[in-house]
C-alpha cells in the first residue's frame, strides 16, 4: 500500500459560544490573523525603538506612530485581500452577485490584493505623516512573514487549498469531495500535496528569518528599500514554486486545461499566483539593486 498521511481531526473551530441568541465562533484562520498582527507590530515596535538600526540613526517613526498605522495597515488588508480575490479570481461571479462581495465570513482572501491594499495604506499614512513611505514599507515587510506562517498553518488547518494529486510519502488526505476527486490514488483514497505548509515554510519561517537576520544582524534598514526589496523577491519566488504543487482554483479548471492554467503554452503554463507573482520578483530585484545603489 502507498505511503500517505490521513488529514488530522482538527475543527476549523476553536471554540463556539451563545451571544444573544446567536453563535459566535473563533476560528483557527480569524486567529491567524490577530494573532500575526500582534505580533508583527511588537516587531514594528521593537524595531522602531532601537535608533542603530536606522540609517543615522534616526527612526523614521515613534511608537505612536506605529499603533497609529495598525489600524490603516489592518483596514488595507482586509479591503485589499477581498477586493483582490473578487477581481483575480471570480471576477464574473461578483459581477453577478455584487451583494456578496461584503460577506468575508464565507472565506475568500487574496495575498496579492491584500498587499496592494497595505502598500496603498503604507503610502496614504505615510503621506498624511511626512514620513519616508518607503522605510515604513521595510518595516512592515519585515513583520509581514509571521502572519504568513500563521495564515497558511491555518489553511491547512481548515482543509482549504490543498496541493494536486501525489505519490510522495508525505501526500495528505484531506477530506471533502473536493479533494477526493482526483482518482484511485491510494486504495480509493486521493493523497494531496500539504502545499499549505510548504507555503508556511518558504513563505513564513525560512523568509521571515532571512529578513530579520537582515534587519538586526546586518543593518538592512539603513539601506532604505532593500528589506522591501527581499521581501517582494523571496515571497515571489516561493510563491511561484509552490504554485507548482498547489491545487488552480476551481474556475480556471477545465476538460482542457485541467491544471488550471491562465497562460498555456503547449503542454506548459502559469498559473494565476505565478502570473502575479512574476511583477513581485521583478519590483524585488529593481528595490534591491536600487538600494545597494544608493549606499554603495
Amino acid at each position: 500500500m502507498q505511503a500517505a498521511i490521513r488529514f488530522p481531526e482538527i475543527s476549523p473551530e476553536i471554540f463556539t459560544i451563545p451571544i444573544f441568541g446567536t453563535e459566535f465562533s473563533l476560528r483557527w484562520y480569524a486567529l491567524a490573523y490577530i494573532v500575526g498582527i500582534l505580533i508583527g507590530w511588537r516587531l514594528v515596535v521593537m524595531a522602531v525603538n532601537r535608533a542603530h538600526l536606522w540609517q543615522n540613526d534616526s527612526p523614521v517613526m515613534t511608537e505612536k506612530q506605529v499603533e497609529d498605522l495598525l489600524t490603516w495597515v489592518i483596514l488595507g488588508v482586509i479591503l485589499g485581500g477581498r477586493l483582490g480575490f473578487v477581481l483575480f479570481y471570480q471576477p464574473l461571479h461578483f459581477l453577478n452577485n455584487p451583494q456578496e462581495i461584503l460577506l468575508l465570513w464565507q472565506g475568500g482572501m487574496s495575498f496579492h490584493g491584500g498587499l496592494l491594499g497595505v502598500v496603498t495604506a503604507c503610502v496614504l499614512y505615510s503621506w498624511r505623516q511626512g514620513i519616508a513611505w518607503l522605510s515604513v514599507a521595510d518595516i512592515l515587510c519585515m513583520a509581514t512573514p509571521v502572519g504568513l506562517l500563521l495564515g497558511r498553518i491555518a489553511n491547512f488547518i481548515n482543509a482549504e487549498l490543498w496541493g494536486r494529486p501525489t505519490d510522495v510519502p508525505w501526500g495528505v488526505i484531506f477530506p471533502g469531495r473536493a479533494a477526493q476527486d482526483c482518482g484511485d490514488v491510494l486504495a480509493g483514497l486521493c493523497a494531496r500535496h500539504p502545499s499549505q505548509l510548504y507555503e508556511a515554510l518558504l513563505e513564513g519561517l525560512i523568509l521571515g528569518l532571512v529578513l530579520l537576520y537582515l534587519v538586526w544582524r546586518r543593518g538592512a534598514l539603513k539601506h532604505v528599500g532593500k528589506v522591501t526589496g527581499v521581501f517582494f523577491v523571496g515571497y515571489g519566488a516561493a510563491r511561484f514554486v509552490v504554485e507548482f504543487a498547489r491545487q488552480a482554483d476551481a474556475q480556471f479548471i477545465t476538460e482542457t486545461n485541467p491544471l488550471g492554467y491562465v497562460i498555456q503554452m503547449g503542454g506548459a503554463g502559469l498559473s494565476m499566483g505565478q502570473l502575479l507573482s512574476l511583477p513581485m520578483i521583478a519590483f524585488g530585484l529593481f528595490m534591491v539593486f536600487r538600494a545597494q545603489r544608493q549606499t554603495a
